[in-house]
């Protein structure tokens, strides 16, 4: 059943959220309720890779955790409540994830770009997140298959970063994580066992990869 915002011209955040059920696609903007909507297969797909991924290296490195949407972030006293598709919060912000929202801003947010947000990621929001000290912000657009890269500078001001000539990006707030853009276009994506080898690569001889290479032994 579809559910729609109450009628009323403005409601405060924990109205908002008292009102927004798990499965709600809606982020809270100057006390308006703006729906989204729903994503695309291959936005999916990438969100799915991405996540798998992320959670995977995050785990195993014992750095925090990874979130994805449906859930709210509230980046700060007079910003907005917003639902990022994936982020990351790491082990020393961990106080700020509560049952319903993270209170305060993530460490990494990614947005996968579609027709739709693309004017809302790369403005409202890339500004919300810099002003909020978001310290890493991902825009991957399968459409024009690019994927942009923002680190947080001196300043408070976001700096691009681009991927390097190998055409792989590396994290500043996930360390020794990278991303090779090749994985992101490809077709059909890495399933979960064809992701825990590219972690494997990654993590190398770090700690944590005897545990991936004893998974792989087993399947």
């Amino acid at each position: 059943m579809e559910t729609f915002p109450p009628q009323k011209q403005k409601m405060t955040y924990q109205e908002f959220l008292a009102w927004a059920d798990e499965d709600t696609l809606a982020e809270w903007v100057d006390g308006k309720v703006i729906m989204n909507s729903p994503a695309s297969r291959r936005h999916q797909e990438i969100s799915n890779f991405l996540n798998t991924l992320l959670t995977f290296y995050v785990s195993i490195r014992d750095l925090g955790r990874v979130l994805f949407a449906p859930f709210q972030v509230k980046l700060g006293p007079d910003l907005p409540g917003r639902e990022p598709d994936l982020l990351f919060v790491a082990s020393e912000h961990l106080d700020r994830l509560k049952e319903t929202h993270l209170d305060g801003p993530a460490d990494l947010i990614v947005e996968i770009v579609s027709q739709e947000s693309q004017q809302r990621d790369r403005g409202e929001k890339f500004y919300e997140y810099e002003a909020a000290g978001v310290s890493e912000y991902w825009l991957i657009d399968p459409q024009r298959r690019q994927a942009e890269f923002y680190q947080l500078g001196e300043g408070g001001f976001y700096r691009p970063v681009p991927p390097d000539a190998e055409g792989v990006y590396r994290s500043a707030v996930l360390p020794g994580f990278w991303l090779d853009m090749a994985w992101l276009w490809q077709t059909p994506l890495p399933t979960p066992l064809e992701t825990l080898h590219l972690l494997s690569e990654m993590l190398g001889g770090s700690p944590g990869s005897e545990t991936v290479q004893a998974f792989l032994k087993q399947v």
